[in-house]
């Protein structure tokens, strides 16, 4: 499945800018997923990047960001703290929910994975949570720098090193870090849970996974990842992760045929909704037909259906062939095949010699039709006498009255 990425931002809970990448797949979403990448690191590191796209080509939506003072993100570093990073995975819940979906899946690697538990009650929407390589503890992130805590301790910050980069900590991320306890909000936070950890991890053992699952009421998962480092660095395991996660989450978020199901539209009505994915992307109900609408790309839509105007060729061209296919069942014609070809346009009026209308511009729909079968000339010539008399045509040609109202 093909995968479209669109950079966003939204407000972090620290009022900054947060810089950010929606993975679509092609068509309707399963449903939305939230990503929170790892203690320094930023949505595009390769663990986030792999496993986002590839939830998106198996149906999901992925929003992943850098976290305040992270990555393209605003802000400093130095003011942030894990209190924060829970704070700026809230304020992503609520953007997917206000111009998109809100996300049902939360997945959070490393110390990402501790703040997902930290704020899955606070995303009611969300039904599953996966952590990767996860602590059970904020504190165990302190173990990164515990050369230089005596100076953060004396000075209030100090400078560390962190992946070969220098990142400036203060103690105020200490005393915040010391105050999270884990456990209670895993085991309230009444979701699926899936556990992915590796039993060779050398930054967070395996002995933290034990306790986040323990801690967890069912249903819960827990996934081995073998020899897999800590960030995921081969490709495999990203994709092993994203394979799995993209089935188990399926169990409780809907499988893809049924989440791309349109929900089925009252009797002689059609319903018509954005889905969100893009500027004019709809989707349409029709009984218990789903349909898909947009404009070109040209038009600056993402062509993921036909145009309004080509729906209103079709409903003609398809009004037409039935048409024909009853008068020549009831005629008894050797009619054996009817194919239909429309095309729209806009003339000015003066062109049209047969308009009543004589200034600006009118709409032209040219209407070629092909009857294949053993049809003698005259039986061909009243085949195109009939395709008059089609509803659509009818209706087209007819004084219309639509009313428009407000839903109630």
């Amino acid at each position: 499945m093909a995968v479209r990425s669109e950079k966003v931002t939204f407000i972090g809970g620290s009022g900054e800018n947060l810089a950010a990448r929606l993975d679509l797949p092609q068509g309707r979403p399963r449903a939305f997923a939230l990503f929170a990448h790892c203690f320094t690191c930023s949505k595009d590191v390769f663990a986030a990047a792999r496993i986002a796209g590839g939830l998106a080509e198996r149906g999901f939506a992925v929003l992943r960001f850098d976290f305040t003072g992270l990555g393209a993100s605003d802000g400093d570093f130095a003011n942030t703290n894990f209190s924060s990073n829970v704070e700026d995975l809230v304020r992503a819940a609520d953007f997917l929910r206000d111009r998109y979906e809100a996300p049902q899946l939360l997945i959070g690697h490393s110390l990402g994975g501790a703040a997902v538990l930290a704020a899955a009650t606070r995303v009611p929407e969300a039904r599953a949570v996966a952590t990767i390589a996860a602590p059970a503890d904020p504190a165990h992130v302190a173990a990164h720098f515990t050369e230089a805590r005596a100076e953060i301790e004396a000075a209030g910050e100090a400078e560390v090193l962190l992946v070969g980069r220098p990142f400036r900590i203060k103690k105020q991320f200490l005393e915040d870090i010391a105050t999270h306890r884990l456990e209670q909000a895993i085991a309230g936070m009444k979701k699926a849970l899936m556990v992915f950890h590796a039993p060779r991890d050398q930054v967070v053992g395996i002995d933290n996974a034990s306790r986040i699952f323990l801690a967890a009421k069912h249903p819960k998962s827990f996934v081995s990842l073998d020899d897999a480092d800590h960030l995921l660095s081969r490709r495999s395991d990203a994709v092993y992760v994203a394979e799995v996660l993209a089935a188990w989450a399926g169990r409780y978020l809907g499988s893809a045929d049924a989440a791309t199901a349109t929900p089925r539209a009252p009797e002689g009505s059609v319903v018509v909704e954005e889905t969100g994915e893009g500027k004019f992307t709809q989707r349409i109900a029709a009984g218990p037909h789903s349909l898909t609408a947009d404009e070109p790309e040209s038009a600056g839509g993402l062509d993921m259906g036909p145009s309004p105007y080509d729906f209103l060729l079709a409903a003609l061209g398809a009004c037409t062939s039935m048409t024909l296919r009853l008068y020549a069942e009831r005629k008894g014609l050797a009619l054996e095949r009817t194919r239909v070809t429309l095309s729209h346009a806009k003339i000015h009026a003066e062109d049209c010699a047969t308009c009543e209308t004589r200034e600006g511009k009118i709409d032209r729909i040219e209407r070629v039709i092909e009857t294949v079968g053993a049809l003698s000339p005259e039986e061909r010539r009243r085949l195109l006498e009939i395709a008059d008399k089609c509803p659509v045509h009818r209706t087209l040609h007819s004084e219309i009255l639509i009313e428009t109202r407000a839903a109630e």
